[in-house]
């Protein structure tokens, strides 16, 4: 077997001392994770020895013997050439790290001892720790928090110290098996066990942990003490870990109602701060603050949003949408925001399905996972094994009218029932979800509605607000898609699409996306500009500014094939492609304010000169 080191610990650098290295070895706690094979040195580095000959000194230590080595010195032997060929490597890949990897490695050793101190209970050490700045918040290279040890080994004074810093008790527990984490860390099991039952607690080394929280190991303590401190700073009994457990079913079933009355209580407290959070920040302000345009999209989603969230809904059924309009403007956008509203920042809170891998019939058990018997019964079906871990989550169905007709059935079952059962047997409920589907159908019909509606505004315009700008119209009359137009022309489109009646009848909520009018492609390449200016100077500290006329001119850009997306490509060619240009030929560059304009119908660069006036800089 080949022997195995880490790099460095600790590296100093002295003009008249040549180099210093100091190594540990693999058990220790080092500086760097990386593992370099001590046979393959000398074949890697063999056309790098000459680079340092002019080093005076190297000293390493090398599996326990500790060798010193001269300039120049060449004893012949193995170990000899395997230690100078790895401080040489060290050099190489540290010489501009040395002060970074320093203070992280002292930032770790940090973590380390407030790990120790919760696992011993040394209430002292601890507030030293946290009084020095050590992250509460901390995970230990294996996964878990110091909240979690506190609270595994029953140290109720460590725990309110802990929580008294702002230590977080929903964080999850990264450890799952030692199995799993040799294969990903490329450790030894032995060590990883020996480390968890030590460090952490010997009661749980034959079971997988992953995604407990400190009420998880709380309630495996049976300390009722530490679970009440855990509720009452906010620890939220209703979290389940990888396994699917949540707190409650660790702990001794005659606390059952202790547990039932904190998930009450804590779902009361949930539901009524998104009631605050809802009546201060709308949905609608909060989707039109991140969308451009579609105002009546907007309305439409945020109402049926609404009446699910307040309870004006059927609870026996999901909320599905179907969203129609052309590619790039804003349906895909609209659901990301949508997820993020109701669920904040939560990743698995969003699933996208791209429904253009499901035009196969036999591509429709993908969703449920492989029965029992075929390839890929273990890994379970895509929608249903993320909806279990999730199952109030917003669900993208991407393009559904490339789907075969066979998912479309599958779909079908999901919205009328709310559930599903996978490839496994197991019933994984939905009706919390809220599903949306994005469709190209019917793209030229709703493309040509602007043409319509803007006959409307301008009505409108004449008659009750003759002193009202065309950009403020945008605003105040917000145009309606009319019955009329639904019935006779999209509906007969999507039921000779989709061929069935009953599936069309599960949609509560068809949305209309319209291509973008003048006012909205102008705000679109202004929000463009403003992003590329906040980069300019937090890059590269360059001030930009701009005429009106460059925002009309970018804006004739548009694509209606590409959407919002053709916006920007054409800044990123006609005024990012030029800066970057200018910048690598040195005609621009830091604390300049530079400036857009037009000249013969093209976009010019300006620059702001020594006598306060804006000259054209050209390549």
């Amino acid at each position: 077997m080949e022997n195995k080191v880490l790099v460095l610990c600790r590296l100093k650098l002295k003009p008249h001392m040549g180099l210093t290295f100091i190594y540990r070895h693999l058990t220790q706690r080092t500086l760097l994770t990386r593992h370099i094979s001590a046979a393959a040195l000398p074949l890697v580095l063999a056309q790098r020895q000459k680079v340092f000959s002019s080093h005076h000194s190297l000293t390493s230590s090398f599996q326990g013997r500790k060798h010193y080595h001269k300039h120049g010195t060449e004893d012949g032997s193995t170990t000899t050439t395997i230690t100078s060929s790895l401080a040489l490597l060290t050099w190489l890949f540290l010489k501009d790290r040395v002060s970074v990897a320093a203070a992280e490695d002292e930032k770790t050793r940090s973590a380390n001892l407030l790990f120790i101190s919760c696992k011993n209970n040394d209430l002292e050490a601890v507030r030293k720790l946290i009084n020095s700045g050590v992250d509460v918040n901390c995970k230990h290279r294996f996964g878990w928090t110091p909240l979690m040890v506190a609270a595994i080994n029953g140290h109720y004074t460590v725990v309110k110290l802990l929580l008294a810093a702002k230590a977080n008790p929903n964080l999850a527990d990264g450890f799952s098996t030692s199995a799993i984490l040799s294969n990903t860390m490329g450790i030894s099991r032995k060590e990883i066990q020996n480390v968890r039952d030590t460090e952490f607690s010997p009661l749980l080394s034959l079971h997988s942990f992953k995604g407990s929280t400190a009420l998880h190991y709380a309630a495996l303590a049976d300390d009722d003490k530490i679970m009440s401190a855990l509720i009452d700073t906010g620890a939220d009994p209703t979290l389940v870990n990888a396994q699917g457990f949540r707190p409650a079913q660790f702990a001794d079933p005659r606390k059952n109602s202790m547990f039932q009355k904190w998930e009450k209580e804590y779902e009361a407290t949930r539901k009524a701060k998104e009631a605050e959070m809802r009546r201060r920040f709308p949905l609608e302000k909060r989707l039109k603050e991140r969308l451009v345009g579609q105002e009546g999209a907007i309305n439409v989603v945020s109402s049926a949003v609404r009446r699910k969230e307040n309870g004006w809904f059927d609870s026996d059924h999901p909320l599905v949408m179907l969203f129609l309009g052309s590619s790039g403007i804003g349906k895909t956008e609209l659901a990301k925001q949508l997820a993020n509203y109701m669920h904040g920042e939560k990743r698995e809170a969003f699933i996208r399905i791209d429904m253009s891998e499901y035009q196969s019939k036999h591509e429709a058990a993908k969703f449920i996972g492989a029965p029992p018997g075929y390839v890929g019964h273990e890994e379970g079906g895509q929608l249903t094994e993320r909806l279990s871990k999730f199952p109030s989550a917003v669900v993208l169905f991407d393009e559904v009218d490339k789907a075969h007709p066979d998912v479309l059935t599958t779909l079908l079952q999901l919205f009328d029932e709310g559930h599903m059962t996978d490839g496994k047997g197991k019933r994984v409920d939905c009706k919390d979800a809220t599903f949306i589907m994005t469709a190209n159908v019917a793209n030229e019909e709703i493309s040509n509605m602007p043409l319509t509606l803007e006959s409307q505004r301008r009505k409108y315009l004449t008659a009750r607000q003759p002193k009202v700008t065309s950009q403020q119209l945008c605003i105040i009359y917000i145009p309606e898609i009319s019955r009329e137009f639904k019935d006779t022309i999209i509906h007969p489109i999507l039921k000779a699409h989709f061929k069935r009646d009953e599936f069309l009848g599960r949609i509560n909520e068809i949305v209309y996306f319209l291509p973008f009018n003048t006012e909205e492609l102008n705000r679109l390449v202004t929000r463009q500009l403003n992003f590329w200016a906040g980069k300019a100077y937090s890059v590269h500290k360059i001030e930009l500014t701009w005429d009106s006329e460059v925002v009309s001119l970018l804006a004739k850009g548009f694509d209606i094939h590409y959407g919002a997306r053709s916006i920007i490509y054409e800044v990123e060619r006609k005024v990012i492609g030029k800066l970057a240009s200018l910048q690598e030929i040195q005609k621009i560059g830091a604390k300049d304010k530079l400036h857009l304009s037009i000249r013969n119908h093209d976009i010019i660069i300006e620059k702001l000169n020594s006598s306060g006036k804006f000259t054209p800089v050209s390549n």
